[in-house]
């Protein structure tokens, strides 16, 4: 038997070489090992072969062409070209019958579980030509649909959860609107009513939030960020609706119409087998409807969604992905070709879709309109000698402006085109009519801001650099080019904010400049009037027009953190410090039920309810007084009982006062009367002992 050689320790040669012990490395009986083996060893457990590895990435596709061994390397190359971009092919398997000639179905192994689910949500149904359309299933569907009971078995219905009244907000009797504001560095959230002449709280918790809140598009919910995803909050009491759990979410968007949230987080495992960076949820179910890996960097919003949340979409390379709700499937499964996309954006009314396709060698640059679903092209602007376009759709939907900038030709040298400078044009879409006609806007100083009026057809510009920033108003007309209304020269703005309900206008010098204000009325383009909110770094309007908030928000500033409160006319109504204030967002409101023409007859008239508007205005200005009176008259009334009752009770005892004095009536003596001597008492209260230095 070969004898194990012990290796030398130091002891070992200390004692002359007398063997030692072996040490024991095993645990104790009794010993419980804290630490999963997930946390030492997740990287590799993830790789670890499962049993279904090899079946659940495998797909059948039906309705293959049944070709002879001489044409199917071609139907090979066919069907890798189609299924290709949901990820590698590992395998691929054509069975062939007795002559030689494939069977009509195939099997196709991908890399993993979520290509194989996207090759089948995308390709079933694909039409290869006149006689085939591709049947696509997994190969795990076939064990599932074997095994289905032979009884149905109805689903067990699901209790209705009642949420209470979701838009308690829009029963106020005077209209007033809600606003939140986070505060106190972001620790605070707090919800207010804009009543007059002080805010109401409504609620206000402490770590609400973790970073920011947000409200939904028609204010029904309140969105609140944390560590393990997003919660909504709604209802009179501000109740928890829903939660939706997605570790680390740093950003959300809802659809128009609120039936669907989409959460956004970078810091999730992208090797997961899944996708896991975005995530669509349905709103009022809480359920995850699809997710999808994103793109570095990542760019957000990802997905734009139409206005009746009937699709959304996305852009990727040289190509847009049109979606459809609610099968979170691919447009006609397939994506639009588009060489050379740079962005898109929908209309605001309308299931139409506009994008930009940058300039490559001699081909332009072009504007593209699309009707959704037909994907019909209704319109299209060439464009030359593009750096770059941004779009703008007036909020009803009847314009489009593509802000083209543009390189400026200085000459040519040596076959190129050497550009100096930059301008700017502004192509308008006259999207209601007929043949969609656009004009265009030149304008030849750098463009600071640009913003549609929300109901009618003006729109203004700011331009130039400071100080000599000018503002330009213009209208659009039918059948001519855009006409100016007024230029306000050398105005200390960079942004320019319209009322909801247009008309009125507010033109702010934010953030690095002082915070100048002015309002404005497009009418006859009065100043209404000119202050200052300094160090202002945002401007917010309420949904009905009436008021506007501005904020030196402890994001932008360290200090001087406050919210001021002016009406449309720029009078200011109350100015409110709030320590480390960080955000102020006005809670919005769902679209107006009554039509533009009934809008039309309230404002024509407006006299015969005006009366009755300022006696409301000023009994609620006399409010504070009103409460100040009622708490005198109050405290005058319990008075006036106490009194009452002390002399009830002197009264009583008058024939106790009369025994002891021996008849004598104190209570009607005058003072002539001398039947009593006055004495004075005096004794000593304190006594105080002062040394002072000579």
């Amino acid at each position: 038997m070969a004898k194990k050689n012990k290796p030398k320790t130091l002891d070992n040669e200390d004692d002359g070489g007398a063997e030692e012990e072996e040490p024991d490395f095993s645990d104790p009986e009794d010993f419980v090992e804290e630490i999963t083996e997930e946390e030492l060893l997740g990287d590799l457990l993830r790789q670890k072969p499962k049993e279904t590895d090899g079946v659940e990435s495998v797909i059948i596709v039906d309705g293959v062409p049944s070709v002879g061994a001489e044409r199917l390397e071609k139907l090979k190359n066919v069907v890798r070209k189609i299924f290709k971009e949901y990820g590698t092919l590992l395998n691929e398997f054509y069975p062939m019958n007795e002559e030689g000639k494939t069977k009509g179905y195939i099997f196709l192994e991908f890399k993993d579980r979520a290509a194989a689910e996207e090759a089948v949500r995308q390709r079933n149904n694909y039409k290869l030509d006149k006689q085939h359309t591709f049947l696509c299933n997994l190969f795990t569907d076939f064990d599932k649909y074997e095994n289905i009971p032979d009884e149905f078995v109805a689903p067990t219905p699901q209790p209705y959860k009642d949420l209470g009244n979701m838009s308690f907000y829009l029963l106020d009797e005077n209209c007033f609107d809600q606003f939140s504001i986070i505060c106190d560095g972001g620790t605070t959230t707090a919800i207010y009513l804009n009543s007059v002449p002080e805010a109401v709280e409504i609620a206000k918790r402490e770590r609400w939030t973790e970073t920011y809140v947000r409200w939904s598009p028609r204010g029904t919910y309140l969105a609140t960020f944390h560590g393990k995803g997003i919660a909504l909050w709604g209802g009179e009491e501000f109740h928890q609706v829903q939660k939706y759990s997605h570790l680390g979410v740093q950003f959300i968007d809802f659809s128009p119409c609120e039936k669907y949230i989409v959460t956004f987080s970078q810091h999730v495992d992208q090797r997961s087998e899944e996708p896991q960076s975005i995530i669509i949820w349905d709103v009022r179910s809480g359920q995850k409807k699809r997710a999808f890996n994103a793109e570095k960097p990542p760019v957000w919003p990802v997905f734009k969604w139409s206005n009746d949340d009937k699709y959304f979409a996305r852009i990727g390379e040289d190509m847009l992905s049109v979606y459809e709700t609610p099968s979170f499937g691919l447009l006609d499964k397939k994506s639009i070709k588009v060489m050379g996309i740079k962005d898109f954006s929908w209309s605001p009314t309308d299931n139409i879709l506009a994008y930009w396709i940058a300039e490559d060698k001699d081909v332009p640059a072009k504007v593209s309109l699309v009707s959704i679903p037909s994907r019909e092209e209704i319109r299209t602007k060439n464009l030359f000698n593009v750096a770059d376009c941004k779009m703008h759709w007036q909020k009803c939907g009847d314009y489009l402006c593509v802000k083209v900038a543009r390189y400026a030709k200085a000459k040519r040298e040596k076959n190129e085109v050497k550009y100096s400078g930059i301008y700017y044009n502004f192509e308008i879409f006259h999207m209601r009519e007929k043949g969609i006609p656009v004009d265009s806007l030149e304008i030849k100083e750098s463009i600071q801001a640009f913003a549609w009026e929300p109901v009618n057809n003006k729109f203004g510009i700011i331009s130039g650099e400071p100080p000599s920033v000018n503002v330009t108003f213009f209208q659009v007309n039918k059948g001519q080019a855009p006409s100016e209304l007024k230029k306000l020269e050398k105005r200390p703005c960079n942004n320019l904010f319209w009322s909801p309900q247009g008309q009125f206008v507010v033109l702010a010098g934010l953030r690095n400049m002082s915070g100048a204000l002015e309002f404005i009325d497009t009418k006859d383009f009065q100043v209404m009037m000119s202050t200052e909110h300094f160090m202002a770094t945002d401007i917010e309007w309420d949904p009905t027009g009436r008021y506007v908030a501005s904020c030196v928000s402890w994001w932008g500033h360290k200090v001087d953190n406050a919210y001021w409160l002016w009406s449309f006319q720029g009078k200011i109504l109350k100015r409110q410090n709030v320590e480390k204030l960080c955000q102020l967002l006005w809670r919005p409101r769902p679209p107006a039920l009554i039509t533009s023409q009934d809008i039309k007859d309230i404002k024509k008239n407006m006299k015969k309810y005006a009366a009755n508007f300022e006696v409301q205005d000023k009994m609620r200005y006399s409010k504070a007084s009103r409460e100040i009176i009622e708490k005198r008259q109050k405290q005058m009334s319990t008075f006036t009982e106490y009194r009452k009752k002390m002399n009830d009770m002197f009264e009583e005892d008058k024939e106790n006062r009369l025994r002891l004095r021996d008849g004598q009536d104190t209570d009607t003596l005058t003072s002539n009367e001398n039947d009593f001597e006055e004495e004075t008492v005096e004794f000593l209260v304190k006594k105080d002992t002062v040394i002072v230095d000579e």
